[in-house]
C-alpha cells in the first residue's frame, strides 16, 4: 500500500500557502516515497488554482467536509466519525501551527509519526528534544525538529523558477528585456493594520535608484490605476509589468522576479512570491513580526520599526535609512 503522508495548514491566505512551497519541496525529497497530502482549514486549494501554475503535481488535497477544521471543539467528534467511516490514515502527520485545540484534534488521526511544536514539541512521536531552538518562524522550527528526529537526513529543497511554464518567461522578458531592474512592492493586502510606506517615500527611493543607473519596477495591480499614474508622472522611467500583460496570475510574479536584481518590499504577499524565487531582498516592516514573516532566503535585509525604534510604525523608516540599506545591498551583489 503506498505510504501517505499529511500536513495540516490553519493559514487561509495566498501567502501561507506560498511560504511553505520550500517546506513542501523538503518534505517530498526526505519521503520521496510517500504521497504528500495537505489538510487546509480554510479550503483555499491555492496550490489547484491561483498556484496551480507553480507545477507542484505531487501535493494531493484532502478534504473531510469540516470546515475550518481544528478551530471548533466539535470537530473532536466529527474527526472520529469521519475516520471511522472512511479508514483513514497516515504513515506521517505534520502539524504547521502551534494552538492546542487544534493538534488536539489533528492528532486523532491514526498515524505512525506525528511532528508538531506545540507545547514545545510535546505531541510529537517519535519525541524531539524541547532544548532544540524555538525559532519564531514556526517553518524553520519544523526543519530543524525534523532534522533533529531523522538524524540531519532532512535537505532544504528551494524552489526551481524554471518549471513555471516557458510562456510566463518569455511575456516577462518582452517586458523587462534588459538588466538592472529592482522590484518594488508596496501595497498590503489586508488594510487592517498599517504597512505601507508613505508614497513620498516610494518615489524618493525610486528617484535614488534611478541615480545608480537601476531602473524601479513597480508590482502594483491594475485596479490601482490611479497610484500606478501618479508614480508614473513622477518617475516617468519606471516600468509597471502587471498593466502590459494579459496574464493576471501570481506565478507571473515569481517567474518574473528573476529578471529583478533584487526587490524591495513591505510585509504583504508579493514578499512571499518575490522570496520563492531566492533573490536579494530588503523587506520593511512595522507593525508584524519580521522574525516570524521575514522570506527564509540567502540574502536578506530586513528593516524592522519595532527593532530599530521599538515602534509598531512603518513610516519611522526614512528613505535614508531605506537607501542606506540599498547600499549595503549593492555591495554584498557586486
Amino acid at each position: 500500500m503506498e505510504k501517505k503522508l499529511l500536513i495540516y495548514s490553519s493559514g487561509g491566505g495566498l501567502g501561507d500557502s506560498v511560504q511553505i512551497v520550500n517546506f513542501l519541496l523538503s518534505v517530498k525529497n526526505l519521503w520521496n516515497d510517500h504521497e504528500i497530502h495537505i489538510l487546509e482549514s480554510h479550503n483555499n486549494y491555492y496550490f489547484k488554482n491561483k498556484l496551480k501554475n507553480l507545477n507542484l503535481n505531487f501535493i494531493k488535497y484532502i478534504d473531510l467536509k469540516i470546515q475550518y477544521f481544528g478551530f471548533r471543539l466539535s470537530h473532536y467528534f466529527k474527526i472520529k466519525k469521519y475516520i471511522k467511516n472512511n479508514n483513514l490514515f497516515f504513515n506521517v502527520i505534520i502539524d504547521l501551527q502551534t494552538k492546542l485545540r487544534n493538534t488536539c484534534i489533528l492528532k486523532i488521526i491514526p498515524h505512525d509519526i506525528f511532528i508538531s511544536s506545540t507545547l514545545n514539541n510535546f505531541f510529537s512521536k517519535p519525541k524531539i528534544n524541547s532544548s532544540l531552538p524555538k525559532d519564531k518562524n514556526i517553518i524553520i522550527r519544523l526543519c530543524n525538529n525534523i532534522n533533529f528526529a531523522f538524524s540531519n537526513k532532512f535537505k532544504k529543497i528551494k524552489f526551481n523558477t524554471d518549471i513555471i511554464d516557458q510562456k510566463y518567461h518569455s511575456e516577462i522578458k518582452k517586458i523587462l528585456p534588459n538588466n538592472n531592474y529592482v522590484g518594488l512592492s508596496i501595497k498590503q493586502g489586508h488594510p487592517s493594520r498599517k504597512k505601507e510606506l508613505p508614497i513620498a517615500y516610494i518615489i524618493q527611493i525610486a528617484q535614488y535608484l534611478l541615480t545608480i543607473s537601476k531602473i524601479p519596477v513597480f508590482l502594483i495591480q491594475k485596479n490601482q490605476i490611479e497610484l500606478k499614474n501618479y508614480i508614473h508622472n513622477k518617475i516617468p522611467k519606471a516600468i509597471f509589468p502587471e498593466f502590459e500583460t494579459e496574464i493576471d496570475d501570481p506565478c507571473f510574479i515569481v517567474a518574473l522576479s528573476k529578471r529583478l536584481s533584487y526587490a524591495i518590499t513591505i510585509d504583504n504577499g508579493l514578499m512571499h512570491l518575490l522570496g520563492l524565487a531566492n533573490i536579494p531582498m530588503i523587506c520593511i516592516f512595522g507593525p508584524t513580526s519580521s522574525e516570524k514573516f521575514s522570506p527564509t532566503i540567502d540574502n536578506i535585509k530586513v528593516l524592522d520599526s519595532k527593532k530599530l525604534f521599538n515602534s509598531n510604525s512603518i513610516e519611522l523608516i526614512a528613505p535614508k535609512i531605506i537607501i542606506n540599506t540599498i547600499e549595503e545591498l549593492e555591495k554584498d551583489i557586486k
